[in-house]
């Protein structure tokens, strides 16, 4: 009686054990909501109006314009995600991004990552409507199979995506640096070697009206990759710029018409008609620390111009008889960014030698110790080609103001005696035309 009682404990147990494994195997295989079909929690603007993006009947409704992305607050190495989605208009053209950095790429509207193409009516030998896969803005990944003119393009091997106005379900799997596309149901499109392959992903928005629905994701084991493989995290930044228009800065008379809105790219033309420090664009809110992000690049055909040389102290060169010495250069013009409400803040933007990021206002002011002057000239000389984009990384705390410039610090910690605690940001009118775009800002405590 026991041996047989011990039987049935052992089988009950197995039964208990076999159906706790299947209760958990279909927990651990449900999909789950990316997109909840009522609001954008768990999504993030990253440089778009709050327009762009909208939700209505269970869909997310992204207008095209401007150009940028809406990316997950998490990021996945591992996993399956399903999605549907139909252009509204012939021609449309948008994407799903996979293992993202969360802001864009210095000059440019769009992250690092891998673009599953997302569009409509457009085939060639080099690109179709129906899936592609691609890396963009610094990512890598190798076609499979190898496309016919050696691009790092992975071609679909079948075109079945329905046209515009009607809806397609995309099937993507991500798994230890692979990545495979089912369209309507049936794989057709594959890459591998991806790096990175741990990121956010994103919905893109490109110059036409989309819409998303279903959108569900199942995470499947990760392999804890090396850093090197990894976008970086999100950091607390926000934008200042949304694309679509001037919300956040101030307008007054005379600037309109100069002060241009060009999708994603702010421009302005040299020529405001404003009266003093308004012909500056301005902030309409105040800030005390914080970390801002700014990329420009100075469009005007150069020419050569004379122009100082100054030394490491922060003063001028000057020649056995007592005069400034210039030297040639190729100069498309001068702007600058102005912190905490003051022009003496100024971080210069030019084709001077001695670069771009200086501070200005102190650098020049000769009353100020010799320490001051010195700290506030660049330590070197990290701009970009003349015409290209540049990056500035500025960080205010207190009265120290650090600058890094396409990732080379060239002010560090410099103190500005003086300076205002708190104060507005200004892109700075100097009479010749600049650019701006993925202007960013992290308040600091």
């Amino acid at each position: 009686m026991k041996f047989y009682k011990t039987i049935i404990l052992i089988l009950f147990l197995g039964i208990m054990l076999a159906s706790i494994r299947n209760i958990s195997a279909q927990i651990e295989n449900e999909f789950i909501p990316l997109f909840n079909g009522k609001n954008l929690d768990g999504w993030v603007n990253v440089n778009c109006a709050p327009e762009t993006w909208t939700v209505n009947e269970g869909m997310i409704l992204c207008s095209g314009k401007p150009t940028g992305v809406l990316r997950t607050e998490k990021q996945y190495e591992n996993f399956i995600l399903e999605m549907e989605w139909r252009h509204k208009t012939e021609k449309g053209n948008a994407g799903l991004f996979i293992h993202s950095e969360p802001l864009p790429v210095t000059g440019k509207p769009f992250t690092r990552s891998h673009e599953i193409q997302i569009l409509d009516g457009r085939n060639t030998d080099n690109y179709t409507s129906h899936g592609d896969i691609f890396s963009i803005q610094g990512a890598f990944m190798i076609p499979s199979p190898l496309h016919p003119n050696k691009s790092m393009r992975s071609l679909p091997q079948e075109r079945r995506c329905n046209p515009a106005g009607q809806w397609n379900k995309y099937r993507v799997k991500s798994q230890d640096g692979m990545v495979t596309l089912a369209v309507n149901g049936k794989v057709v499109t594959k890459a591998y070697h991806l790096n990175p392959r741990k990121g956010y992903i994103c919905l893109e928005s490109e110059g036409s009206e989309i819409h998303f629905r279903n959108i569900l994701i199942k995470e499947l084991p990760g392999t804890n990759p090396p850093p090197d493989v990894v976008a970086k995290k999100a950091d607390g930044f926000r934008p200042l710029y949304n694309g679509l228009d001037l919300r956040g800065w101030k307008q007054v008379p005379g600037n309109e018409g100069h002060w241009q809105v060009k999708d994603w790219i702010l421009g302005y033309d040299g020529k405001s008609e404003a009266k003093g420090e308004d012909k500056h664009l301005w902030t309409e809110e105040e800030f005390s620390n914080f970390t801002l992000i700014v990329d420009w690049r100075l469009p005007r055909e150069p020419v050569a111009e004379a122009v100082p040389i100054i030394l490491p102290d922060g003063s001028q060169a000057i020649d056995s008889s007592g005069q400034g010495i210039t030297v040639p250069v190729l100069d498309a013009g001068d702007s600058g960014i102005y912190l905490r409400g003051t022009s003496k803040c100024q971080l210069n933007i030019w084709n001077w030698p001695v670069g771009s990021g200086e501070v200005w206002g102190y650098r020049t002011d000769k009353s100020m110790p010799p320490e001051v002057r010195r700290a506030a000239t660049p330590i070197l000389n990290a701009d970009n080609p003349v015409g290209k984009w540049n990056r500035f990384e500025i960080t205010a705390i207190d009265e120290k103001i650090t600058v890094v410039l396409n990732g080379k610090t060239v002010i560090k910690e410099a103190l500005l005696p003086g300076v205002p605690e708190k104060g507005r940001i200004a892109l700075q009118h100097h009479g010749d035309p600049i650019q701006f775009a993925n202007i960013y800002i992290k308040e600091l405590d």
